[in-house]
């Protein structure tokens, strides 16, 4: 799932330019082509599937010019998970009616590769002998307030465990409760199951949403019926309904996940100097602590004196703000 704009990254992520293409830990590869790195061994290039923006189709090819073209498929308008994700599993179907499916954003971080294929084939052999949908759920570090939650359940086999339900984003002093009780994980947004049980389960969950893809057989279809689909997301139309079916199973996993949702998280991942800076691109800090800089187009950024600041650099944009405004990103970014 490769069409967000990325809005809370500003000035360094655009709705012409978002953050799934972009090298936003200067590391040398975006975060879409660290997505399709972390499936090493697991996935050939020729079963990559990637939903985006249409106006994003021509970035995909240039970021990942050894991917089938017609696997490219690209929305005529926003309708959130839902449709994006049935949209893939429906065309995946056409082409093998049996095949796994692993369904993830391209604009997350792993900071261990190895153990995310691990985890990753260990839902894959479950869900090749079961109808199970299984969400990967990632152990909590902190009470975060800003990820949803999946309650763990009893162990059903090795790792898996059933889910007893989906939580939503909690106040702090639930999230220190989720923490303290030790089976409540964070919802990665990253699923497994096999294309044919989850498509059964958006006829049964969301039928007009199913009855919109069967009618999608054409380009000239896509751009009449995607837009008119129902905008939802995939967590509210099959995971939680099914859940409460007993039919979802979740895997714990600790492979230095982030969503990479804001700078705060960007911050978290990069590499920190002893007074708590990180910086991507040619940056000298003087007095400086607690900062994130991103500059990687400058040929020389100097800062000094700043302490738990954002500054960000991207062609003729400039943001310069404290970290506890972050919130106020969006707002500063209108024109």
């Amino acid at each position: 799932m490769a069409g967000g704009i990325g809005s809370r990254f500003w000035p360094l992520s655009t709705p012409e330019f978002p953050k799934q293409f972009i090298d936003i830990l200067g590391c040398g590869r975006t975060l879409i082509q660290l997505t399709v790195d972390r499936f090493k061994g697991l996935c050939p290039m020729q079963n990559f599937w990637v939903v985006t923006n249409a106006a994003y189709v021509d970035i995909v090819r240039e970021q990942l010019p050894e991917m089938p073209v017609n696997h490219i498929l690209a929305e005529p308008a926003a309708r959130n998970t839902a449709p994006c994700i049935a949209w893939a599993c429906w065309r995946i179907k056409q082409e093998d009616p049996g095949v796994n499916v692993v369904v993830t954003p391209a604009d997350a971080v792993v900071m261990n590769p190895e153990e995310f294929r691990r985890v990753i084939g260990n839902a894959l052999q479950f869900t090749e002998k079961s109808d199970a949908i299984v969400t990967i759920g990632i152990k909590p570090s902190r009470p975060e307030t800003g990820y949803g939650y999946v309650e763990a359940g009893d162990v059903v086999g090795g790792e898996i465990c059933k889910v007893k339900a989906f939580k939503e984003k909690p106040r702090l002093e639930v999230a220190e409760q989720y923490l303290r009780a030790g089976n409540y994980l964070w919802n990665a947004g990253i699923f497994v199951w096999n294309v044919h049980t989850i498509t059964e389960a958006l006829k049964t969950y969301k039928p007009n949403i199913a009855s919109d893809m069967e009618r999608m057989k054409t380009d000239a279809d896509v751009q009449e019926v995607f837009p008119q689909c129902e905008k939802i997301s995939i967590d509210y139309a099959v995971m939680e309904p099914a859940a409460a079916d007993g039919k979802v199973y979740t895997h714990p996993a600790d492979f230095g996940w982030s969503d990479l949702g804001n700078w705060a998280s960007l911050h978290d991942k990069l590499q920190k100097d002893s007074a708590g800076n990180g910086a991507v691109g040619k940056v000298r800090l003087y007095e400086c602590s607690n900062c994130v800089v991103h500059a990687e187009e400058a040929s020389k950024v100097v800062l000094q004196g700043l302490d738990g600041y954002i500054v960000s650099a991207k062609g003729d944009r400039l943001l310069v703000c404290k970290r506890s405004e972050e919130q106020r990103i969006k707002e500063f970014s209108q024109e």
